[in-house]
């Protein structure tokens, strides 16, 4: 018997029915034999029994209609590890082990007939704990953003269907929106609602703004058997931009403001995907790079040249397409030119061929065609590569195309900051976490020499104990992985200005990675080696690094009091190094450690409105905070949640790939804090950790938030940069240097179709007094209202809107702000709705309960929203300890959580805590949304590298 999956990866075979069947359906002569029909098979089992009960498996009711069985299989693929007897035959069985939790078992049975043909069905098997069991209730609502909606007809025949496979019947979404959906060819994907018969567009209307981005995230791609394309069109139905790249990422750019209908089109198989439509002025959205309209270029293999010789083979596929050689040779790339009285539209184009006559212009129909054949010609053998003919203009280099969407820097004022000091290679910030992808491309020059500390060969899942590498391997799970402690170190210092992804906050500093957490956990044990590898203490590696670290940052947490912890983190404090921890990510106030040890800094989270997150910490021990995120939010109306955005990957082993991911919790927050300290020691090594506790105290790093003074939510306020920096610089003597400048917490402002007021701060760099002249709307419905404002005029503002006589519409605007140093014009975004609009919903969404101790899923609610919101509730569960977790299914694939589907987990997705069940709890709340990983910048994941769990049926 193999168990599928192991560890906490919450497979739970589906209720199936029996698969096979099938049938002929066309005439055929009397001599031919009628086709071999598959067997049936059928599997039954008692729904619920008790431990040391012997459970009978029953494949008795299996048939073939035209032969025999000839062989049977069980196999159990969900539940904790047990014998299975006679799992040869038609009959097997097993007894049922003692548990403390009721558990599932799950096992497929696969019959094979006379002819080799097979089919398989699922049956699940529910043991239930001894009498007397104490059990109790769970219950609690999931929370969702109004921004994030769902495709009307994904192949989830659960999910509420709304037609929008065409222009007349486009579903109608708000304008910013994160949108899941799936699109499929006739036959391809998941058995579901539109297998058979396809669903090859969705179409959804919108009021758009000019330079707004549209990007839609494929989670498959042309070579892994999936692509979608990206079309928009005017309210005359004609298509006014598109994107047909063959990779994982599509976008346009809105020509001028309208109501438009945005279409993803299943060019080839089936796949999932993600719609955000973004902020105007985005930097992301760049123009797409022009090129000879009808002309390629193109590299045969090495066989293929010498076969084409000089000039093209008349049979190869390029000829057949109408493709002329005009220059170019055997050995070396070749020009191509497309003739006007080549083959047809449709062998050129394919399957998106219908869009020929919807083109708003001829430059813009021969610019797609171009590229609809490249995208075929691509997957041709003996093509090696395949571009189009650019034109290539001067122009200046980008640096860090991801920087837009890390919200969480203006928020701290961190670009201020950078105007003084991005950090010094000189000074050194230790990851104790889960390790670190060293060959990511936003880590080149970044990274130090680090070691991992895990010391149990099978849980560090590199096939070694402690050893000089530490490498995150992933999880090697169907689940995925999350790369945590990459992510931690891409906030501190991921590479700035290589026009790749994001930055670090600090990323003129180095990075020590240290590993001594897996996918599964960790030890306090482990931990505290890594500690005291990076303190430069003695320490079971043998080793120690070059120079100890300036900074350790621990994004972890979980641990009990521990006076041996204690007295370490006291000792390493004592020799200047900074300690920095995330509060936790229980919503409680009880200490967690080890933010909670007195010789450590404890960050708590905000989002992106300055307010505490739902999931951090508070309490009398908390420090400060720093940015953690809310993917349940899109404040800045950039079509993305406002998660942290750092570096990450997908997949594991040969499978991965590399991109950018958003995550939430202290976790995030606590590196915001440590990169902020190494700029401090940047531009005053001598500070130490009394005196930059001092400051702290002081309230010259942070801006308070909350009650004045110090609070159990904020601490002592939330970090600010550029005052962090100025004041290291002062207390070192120094002053700050450059012309003062005005800055903003943030420079785009989204109220969506519901919200009314958002709130602005108003800050000064420099050593210059900086005045406020005035603050203007250039809109009646939008005003600013002071709050806490300095006699300068710096300080808090709010800005409202008011709907209240105004069309149904999208409204743009601007506020401007003039001051003595410098004017600033921040983007402003509103819609009023008239009720046509999607559902704010998810769609179908399926929560699961885990139990780790038994490695297996135990219970599973089927929601669908009610009034925008989604309540569960689980009864008669053993008293124990759980993980909840919850997410879409939109291809039907019975796995919830693939890329582009909604996800969470009770706390955070990132970091899933467990619920302690020892009495009835409710309001057990947590946020569910799409997974976004934008790529990197080249790729997204592939759906089998997704963190996917396994559901049944509804």
């Amino acid at each position: 018997m193999r168990a599928r999956l192991t560890g906490p990866a919450l497979c739970l075979t589906l209720l199936l029915t029996a698969c096979g069947g099938g049938g002929g359906g066309s005439s055929r002569s009397d001599t031919t034999p009628p086709p071999n029909q598959p067997p049936v098979a059928a599997a039954s089992a008692p729904t619920t029994v008790a431990a040391n009960t012997r459970v009978e498996l029953n494949g008795s009711d299996s048939s073939d209609s035209d032969g025999s069985i000839t062989g049977w299989a069980w196999e159990q693929v969900a539940g904790p590890a047990l014998t299975v007897d006679n799992a040869d035959t038609p009959i097997a069985s097993f007894t049922a082990p003692p548990v403390s939790a009721v558990t599932e078992f799950a096992f497929t049975l696969t019959v094979t007939d006379d002819r080799g043909a097979t089919g398989s069905a699922n049956v699940s098997v529910r043991v239930e704990p001894p009498a007397g069991n104490v059990t109790f209730g769970l219950s609690g609502n999931i929370l969702t953003s109004p921004s994030q909606i769902v495709d009307g007809d994904v192949n989830d025949p659960a999910t509420r269907y709304v037609a929008n496979d065409s222009l007349g019947t486009a579903q109608r979404v708000d304008n910013p929106v994160t949108l899941g959906g799936y699109v499929n060819q006739p036959g391809a994907g998941a058995e579901g609602r539109s297998f058979a018969g396809g669903d090859i567009d969705d179409y959804f209307s919108v009021d758009l703004l000019a330079g707004q981005s549209i990007s839609l995230l494929v989670a498959d791609s042309l070579e892994t058997g999936g692509d979608a394309d990206l079309y928009l069109f005017d309210s005359r139905g004609e298509i006014v931009a598109f994107s047909v790249e063959t990779g994982n990422m599509e976008q346009v750019t809105v020509p001028e403001d309208g109501s438009y209908t945005v279409n993803v089109f299943a060019f080839e198989g089936a796949t999932n995907y993600i719609l955000a439509i973004g902020d105007p002025g985005n930097p992301s959205a760049a123009s797409a790079p022009d090129f000879v309209p009808g002309e390629t270029i193109i590299s045969f293999t090495d066989e293929a040249d010498r076969e084409q010789g000089p000039a093209l083979d008349s049979d190869g596929l390029a000829w057949q397409m109408g493709l002329r050689q005009q220059a170019g040779d055997v050995g070396r790339p070749r020009l191509l030119a497309m003739q006007e009285a080549a083959t047809s539209l449709q062998q050129m184009v394919g399957t998106a061929a219908g869009r020929a006559g919807q083109f708003a212009g001829t430059d813009m129909k021969e610019r797609w065609q171009t590229l609809v054949a490249i995208k075929l010609l691509r997957k041709s053998p003996g093509i090696a590569a395949i571009s189009p003919n650019y034109r290539p203009q001067p122009q200046l280099t980008t640096n860090d195309p991801a920087l837009p969407f890390q919200w969480h820097y203006p928020l701290i004022q961190l670009p201020a900051a950078w105007d003084i000091t991005t950090g010094s290679a000189n000074v050194t910030v230790a990851v104790v976490d889960s390790g670190i992808l060293r060959n990511h491309p936003d880590f080149a020059g970044q990274l130090l020499p680090g070691y991992d500390f895990i010391r149990d060969p099978e849980r560090a899942g590199d096939g070694n104990s402690i050893d000089n590498n530490p490498e995150d391997p992933g999880s090697g799970r169907e689940t995925g992985s999350s790369y945590h402690g990459s992510h931690v170190a891409g906030t501190v210092a991921a590479t700035g200005n290589n026009s790749v992804g994001g930055a670090g906050a600090a990323f003129g500093v180095r990075l020590m990675p240290l590993r001594a957490l897996s996918e599964s956990g960790g030890t306090s044990y482990d931990v505290l080696q890594a500690v005291r590898y990076a303190a430069g203490l003695d320490n079971d590696s043998g080793t120690l690094p070059g120079r100890p670290a300036d900074i350790i940052n621990l994004s972890l947490g979980g641990e009990g009091f521990s006076g041996i912890a204690e007295n370490l983190y006291r000792q390493v404090r004592s020799a200047g190094i900074v300690v920095v921890a995330a509060a936790g990510n229980e919503a409680s106030s009880f200490p967690s450690y080890p933010a909670a040890y007195d010789a450590v800094l404890s960050v708590s989270a905000v989002d992106a409105r300055r307010q505490l997150a739902s999931y951090s910490n508070r309490g009398p021990l908390i420090d400060l905070a720093g940015p953690g995120g809310d993917s349940s939010q899109d404040v800045g109306g950039d079509g993305y949640p406002d998660g942290v955005l750092s570096n990450g990957a997908v997949g594991s082993g040969g499978d991965r790939e590399f991109a950018y991911t958003f995550l939430n919790g202290t976790s995030m927050a606590a590196p915001h804090v440590s990169a902020v300290i190494a700029l401090m020691k940047s531009v005053n090594p001598e500070l130490s950790p009394a005196a930059i506790e001092q400051l702290l105290r002081d309230g010259r790093l942070t801006d308070d938030l909350g009650p004045p003074g110090r609070d159990d939510s904020y601490g002592y306020g939330l970090i600010n940069a550029y005052r962090a920096v100025t004041a290291a610089m002062e207390a070192g003597g120094g002053s700050p240097v450059g012309s003062s400048l005005l800055s903003a917490s943030a420079t785009a402002f989204s109220f969506g179709s519901s919200l009314e007021q958002l709130d602005l701060t108003l800050e000064a760099s420099g050593s210059d007094t900086v005045q406020i002249l005035g603050l203007d709307s250039s809109e009646p419905w939008l005003t600013i209202v002071p709050v806490q404002v300095a006699a300068g005029g710096l300080g808090d503002y709010r800005l409202q809107v008011d709907r209240n006589g105004l069309d149904t519409g999208i409204y743009s605007g601007t506020v401007t702000i003039r001051s003595s140093a410098n004017a600033l014009q921040l983007r402003v975004q509103m819609a009023v709705g008239d009720g046509s609009s999607s559902d704010s919903d998810l769609g179908t969404l399926y929560l699961l309960l885990y139990h780790p101790d038994s490695d297996a899923v135990v219970d599973q609610a089927v929601l669908q929203s009610v009034n925008g919101g989604y309540r569960y509730r689980f009864d008669r569960v053993s008293a124990g300890r759980y993980q909840i977790y919850a997410g879409t299914d939109a291809d039907n694939d019975f796995m919830i959580c693939d890329a582009g589907e909604a996800c969470g987990a009770w706390l955070t997705y990132g970091q899933p805590a467990e619920v302690v069940l020892d009495r009835d709890l409710e309001n057990i709340d947590f946020p569910v949304d799409f997974l976004v990983y934008l790529p990197g910048m080249q790729s997204l994941e592939d759906a089998d590298s997704s963190p996917a769990y396994q559901r049944r049926t509804p």
